[in-house]
This record gives C-alpha cells, sequence and structure tokens, in this order.
C-alpha cells in the first residue's frame, strides 16, 4: 500500500477543461466496470509541485500520465474516474478548481458549474509497479504502432489457450518480433532495433495492454520498454503504462510458416478487401467461408450459402499457374488487408490444403489456414 501523506493538508488545484479532460480520457479505459475493489473504480489524484499526476489500475494493467496544473496545495486522492470524465467533459472551456478535504470530499468548480463527489483515501490505491534492474530497449513509437496494428487482430480470444491472449515480444539479434496467433491464422512483424545481447528476451503482453498502448501511442517520439520476469513497462509521451505479462511459453510460431509457395499471386489490396467483403455478406454463419477460384488471368471469389443464396465477384489479375480454388474464412481474408496500407499484397499458395500467406513488400507476413468445403 502507499505510505500515507505526513498530514492530512487538503488539496487545491486549478487545471484547464483541455489538459484534465485529455489526461483522463488517456487513463479512463483501463478502470473495469466490475471492479473487485471499489477503489479499482476510480482514478488516483496527486497534486505535486510538477502538476497533476492522474493514475488507474485494474491490478493487471496500470496506467499513469502528468497534466499541467496550477498547484496550490498538495495532496492526494482517488475519485471515481469514469464519473469524474463525464462531469470534466460537459463542463464549459474554462479554467477548473478542484478542491479536496480531508475527508475525500472533492468540489469541483467551472465557471457557474458546481459538483462534489466522495472519494476513497490515497492508501487504498495500489502502488504503482517500480522497474528498476530491468531490461530497457527504445523504439520508435510509429513502429511499434505499426507492429502492433499488423498483428494484434490476429490474438486469440479463446481463454482455456491463455498463452494466445496477446502477443508475443521476441527481442533478439537486434529484431523485435511481434507474433499473434489464435491457432486458425498468424500474423508476424519483423523490426530493425540495436539493442545490446544481454537485453535479448521473449514476453507475451496480454490484450488488455495491448488495446491500451495502442491508445497512448502516437507517431511521432519514442517508446522506452522496460521488462522484468513477470512485468513490462511501456514510458511515452508523459505516460506510463505498466502490464503484468501472460505466463507460459508462447507455441513455435515458425513451424506455422509453410515451405516455399508454388503460386505467388499480386493483388490490389483495396479492390479484393472490397469484393470479400461484397461477397462475404452471402457466407453462411455457420460454415463462413469464401471460395477463390484462380484460373488465367483471373480470380473468382464466391460465396455459396443453400439457404440464403449465392454471390460472385471476378477480377482480372496476372496469373499463369495452374487452375486453383481455396477456401478461407472471409472475416480472416479482411482482416490483415484493412490494416495493411500498402496498394499490393501477395498471396502466396501450395495447394488447396495448405495454408496460404499474405506478403508485402516490408517484413510482414500472415498466414492462414483454408477451410474444407464441398464443392
Amino acid at each position: 500500500m502507499r505510505p500515507p501523506l505526513k498530514e492530512t493538508i487538503p488539496m487545491k488545484l486549478a487545471v484547464t477543461k483541455e489538459a484534465l479532460l485529455e489526461g483522463l480520457q488517456r487513463i479512463q479505459n483501463v478502470v473495469s466496470s466490475r471492479a473487485t475493489l471499489p477503489v479499482l473504480s476510480n482514478a488516483l489524484l496527486e497534486a505535486t509541485e510538477s502538476g497533476l499526476r492522474l493514475t488507474t489500475t485494474d491490478l493487471e494493467v496500470a496506467v499513469r500520465c502528468t497534466v499541467e496544473a496550477k498547484v496550490e496545495r498538495v495532496g492526494a486522492t482517488t475519485l471515481p474516474a469514469r464519473r469524474l470524465a463525464a462531469i470534466v467533459r460537459e463542463l464549459p472551456n474554462s479554467e477548473i478548481i478542484i478542491e479536496v478535504d480531508a475527508k475525500n470530499a472533492a468540489t469541483i468548480r467551472c465557471g457557474a458549474s458546481f459538483f462534489k463527489i466522495f472519494g476513497l483515501a490515497q492508501e487504498e490505491f495500489p502502488a504503482f509497479p517500480t522497474f528498476q534492474d530491468a531490461r530497457t530497449i527504445t523504439l520508435k513509437q510509429s513502429e511499434l504502432r505499426d507492429g502492433l496494428r499488423k498483428t494484434s487482430y490476429a490474438i486469440s480470444s479463446d481463454e482455456t489457450r491463455y498463452v494466445l491472449n496477446g502477443i508475443l515480444f521476441s527481442l533478439a539479434e537486434n529484431k523485435l518480433t511481434l507474433v499473434a496467433t489464435d491457432g486458425r491464422r498468424l500474423a508476424l512483424f519483423d523490426s530493425d532495433v540495436e539493442f545490446p545481447a544481454s537485453q535479448e528476451r521473449d514476453f507475451i503482453l496480454p490484450t488488455k495492454a495491448v488495446t491500451e498502448i495502442q491508445r497512448l501511442l502516437s507517431d511521432t517520439g519514442d517508446v522506452v520498454i522496460a521488462s522484468t520476469e513477470n512485468l513490462v513497462s511501456f514510458e511515452l509521451n508523459g505516460a506510463q503504462l505498466s502490464s503484468k505479462l501472460v505466463e507460459g511459453n508462447y507455441p513455435n510460431y515458425r513451424q506455422v510458416v509453410p515451405g516455399e509457395a508454388k503460386e505467388r499471386v499480386t493483388l490490389e489490396r483495396e479492390a479484393f478487401l472490397n469484393c470479400v467483403r461484397r461477397v462475404s455478406i452471402l457466407s453462411s454463419e455457420k460454415t463462413s467461408s469464401v471460395r477463390l477460384t484462380f484460373t488465367r488471368n483471373n480470380l473468382d471469389i464466391t460465396a455459396n450459402t443453400p439457404e440464403i443464396g449465392e454471390a460472385k465477384e471476378s477480377m482480372a489479375i496476372t496469373y499463369r499457374g495452374k487452375d486453383m480454388a481455396i477456401a478461407f474464412n472471409p472475416e480472416f481474408v479482411m482482416d490483415p488487408l484493412r490494416n495493411l496500407t500498402n496498394d499490393e499484397v501477395y498471396l502466396e499458395l501450395i495447394d488447396e490444403m495448405s495454408p496460404g500467406v499474405l506478403k508485402i513488400q516490408t517484413p510482414f507476413l500472415y498466414v492462414i489456414m483454408p477451410m474444407r468445403v464441398s464443392v
């Protein structure tokens, strides 16, 4: 537990609506709607000489940031996070005065608006993890953001396979590899990063932390990643997110990647995505598949559901291989296409029953298992 303040001096500060709302929006999503302890529904507010620090946690993931504020009296309390954010969102664009008494009752004044809400003592709030002697690397935020966007959709939601409920971060040989799989498809992203061999390690970042760090990442600046045996921290843009790691060993993802392809087809990403999306409207929820039929310089994308109907789209492509038909789950086809920005993608195939591999020019690949469907 956090040590108590030396004396219960009421805290008081002034902050702009814009700064406070931005800070609350960065931290409030960690708060669980089914908190096991009342204090976990609250945000910790710490008024210090350097500003107002805001913290939330659900005991698995914790996030904090500091916003600029004029602090008249330092102090700390915890207030209901979502209710506080709702109040601030509705206030006029003016200076907000927050004053907290010794019993953790907070008054909020802004223009003609007045609110009083009751909080809990800061001593009840869990302490933020420390990361002394942690392994540390620095990445460009844009690189990590890009990698998470290209892989996170493939995370498994099956709680019985808990080691797949997150993204594998593999740091080895001056390379960061991000991997996500649910057993039916796998997304892999590689990025060159310089770091000493002593910092090499693998860890699995859980789904909730993946979601939260994606909210915090921007396209400029660096992110410092510090990891210990069972914790990881991301420090960026004046904020810090810490998370427990998923315990266990990630499966050998290299075994999933098929051998040399027999056919490599270049596809216009957006046109392919639109065709699959339209055809998938008539794919059955039960079997949920679309069939890709490759013939000379042509691709037919079809869905046939006896009780509903059928749909077909044709695309002109460059293809001179043997005629081939393969079926995939349409959502699994569309997920990477939505999250890539390249004009062209490459689909590599071995035969009708082997996994397909989607690639782009940069180090990324996506393995998708075919579906057995009757002709």
